[in-house]
């Protein structure tokens, strides 16, 4: 693993001048720190995808473990998606090239790499496209656009696919609307059939298929887990919980991502859920098998995303629960907002979504039959159900990172700041073009939250972190609050590295600071067991 370099030395090295070199010449950059490792081949055996070599390999290796017909077996794969997709035809043929997109993703932001910029990362399958498929390209060759797929090819699709975390800032800012994230899909995708993957994706895409969760966590701890978050509840409210586990009639069964039950700050978040569950005494229960909201298929391919999405469904049935509440989860949300319907087809139980404690009916999860623990939030709040304390989160300096694909792809946008003004009294924006649709991404979605690409998860991540350190020097903004597992996992070693003093939290953690419980003792910590108000000299002197 690479060593990580300064801050100011790292922001010393980003680099936005013109290349001396045409873009087709210049061979990607795969040394160590600048790619993530691929597969493990056991993890590609245990999910019945192509294996290249039982051996571990590196993408630094000149030579790459590939089956001799690889070019036919790129070539089929790319006209057999070509006529399954339309928008990928189309996506391929209406670039014009104007330019709009390029500097709004923040890994060309923060990188300075041409290769970046969402119109040449396109153009990377798009250039193949015009040589493989278009009679211009096949008769004028690079004048028309045109490249032949090469082995260098081949790699420059796995080191730029894999430095795009499909949060389609970019689409936002394209008149024609072209949906970059679907190409880098259609990207990895092609690269899958070559067993070319990486080990951050698929692994946890194996847990999930073996245990139900993307960590691998076994039934039994997955609720010891639990058990020990309430067991912190109780010393910190006075107030015993008991959820259910597996408990068939219940009205609603909650899924959340693995990473709010096993990685701080998630945990946090998760002792919020079950405090709030417990103040409106709702019929849910949980699930030890169907134990992941997320879905790594999102980054691998559609048939990987129908399959991980389709356990909640058969949990929820097997249940016999009227619906389902989910979690803060991004990739979660995207999947079942954008592409379930299509995959798997409108469920086939339960019934749309209706409150039990105001009455609410959620027509727009009428298909989905899944609220998000957001929306289920506001709607209690402005029915005012919720008894709140919101000076215990006095101490917390706020502002919220719009998560991308729960604002983007799911327009969750109003619902999240609802709740945060209502549980904190200090609340600051920051400013207008990197929040809402405009948000700029962790640096890490999409599966490439790993430890040895950290400079380049730095790097994508600055133009977040330039945001946040705007207002934490204008406003004293000291925490940092999102809705998705893997924002609460990327975000910390960003804010530690470019903004020092900002931490991260879950929405539902300052909800579960902030609710007044019934039988409850004097609150001195939040959930944390850190204190409320911080210690003056008076209060040392008693």
């Amino acid at each position: 693993m690479a060593e990580t370099p300064k801050p100011e030395e790292l922001f010393k090295n980003i680099d936005h001048s013109v290349p001396e070199e045409p873009w087709e010449d210049v061979p990607p950059d795969l040394s160590p720190g600048r790619f993530a490792y691929p597969t493990k081949p056991k993890n590609l055996e245990y999910l019945g995808m192509p294996m290249p070599t039982k051996e571990e390999w590196s993408p630094a290796d000149e030579e790459w473990p590939i089956p001799d017909n690889w070019k036919e077996i790129i070539h089929e794969g790319f006209k057999d998606r070509l006529e399954k997709y339309r928008s990928l035809k189309i996506f391929m043929d209406v670039c014009v090239r104007c330019g709009a997109c390029a500097d709004k993703c923040h890994f060309f932001i923060g990188t300075g790499d041409p290769k970046n910029m969402p119109v040449l990362r396109a153009e990377l399958l798009r250039s193949v496209y015009r040589k493989d498929f278009t009679t211009a390209g096949k008769i004028l060759g690079r004048i028309s656009g045109g490249r032949p797929l090469t082995k260098q090819v081949l790699k420059e699709w796995f080191s730029y696919f894999y430095q795009c975390t499909e949060c389609r800032r970019c689409s936002v800012y394209c008149p024609y609307g072209i949906d970059t994230a679907e190409i880098t899909m259609m990207g990895r995708e092609l690269l899958s059939l070559l067993g070319l993957n990486i080990n951050w994706i698929l692994e946890p895409a194996a847990n999930c298929f073996r245990t139900g969760n993307h960590l691998g966590i076994q039934p039994h701890a997955f609720r010891e887990m639990v058990d020990f978050f309430c067991d912190d509840i109780e010393e910190i409210t006075g107030v015993k919980l008991e959820p259910t586990f597996n408990r068939k009639g219940a009205e609603i069964l909650f899924i959340t991502p693995s990473g709010d039950v096993f990685a701080d700050p998630g945990t946090y978040t998760m002792m919020g859920y079950l405090l709030l569950f417990e103040h409106l005494g709702l019929d849910y229960t949980l699930s030890t098998y169907a134990s992941e909201g997320g879905n790594f298929g999102l980054f691998t391919s559609s048939e990987m995303m129908k399959r991980l999405n389709s356990k909640m469904y058969a949990e929820a049935r097997r249940l016999g629960v009227k619906w389902i509440l989910g979690g803060e989860c991004g990739h979660m949300w995207r999947v079942i907002h954008q592409y379930m319907d299509t995959m798997n087809g409108p469920t086939d139980f339960g019934e749309t979504p209706k409150s039990p404690i105001t009455g609410t009916v959620f027509e727009n999860a009428a298909a989905t039959k899944m609220v998000h623990i957001t929306e289920f939030t506001a709607d209690l709040l402005r029915h005012n159900k919720l008894r709140l304390d919101p000076s215990r989160n006095d101490n917390k300096v706020v502002t919220f990172h719009d998560s991308c694909n729960p604002s983007r792809a799911m327009g969750l946008l109003d619902e999240p700041r609802e709740v945060l003004k209502a549980v904190c009294n200090n609340f600051y924006e920051m400013p207008e073009n990197t929040i809402r649709e405009q948000t700029f991404c962790c640096g890490s979605g999409s599966g490439l939250n790993t430890e040895e690409i950290m400079e380049l998860r730095l790097l994508g991540g600055l133009p977040r972190a330039n945001a946040v350190r705007y207002v934490h020097e204008k406003f004293g903004v000291n925490m940092l609050s999102c809705i998705c597992a893997i924002d609460r996992a990327a975000l910390p070693p960003l804010m530690d590295y470019w903004v020092p003093g900002v931490d991260v939290t879950g929405i539902h953690e300052l909800v579960g600071n902030a609710l007044v419980m019934d039988g409850e003792i004097e609150r001195t910590m939040d959930l944390r067991f850190e204190p409320l108000k911080e210690e003056t000299e008076e209060d040392a002197d008693e």
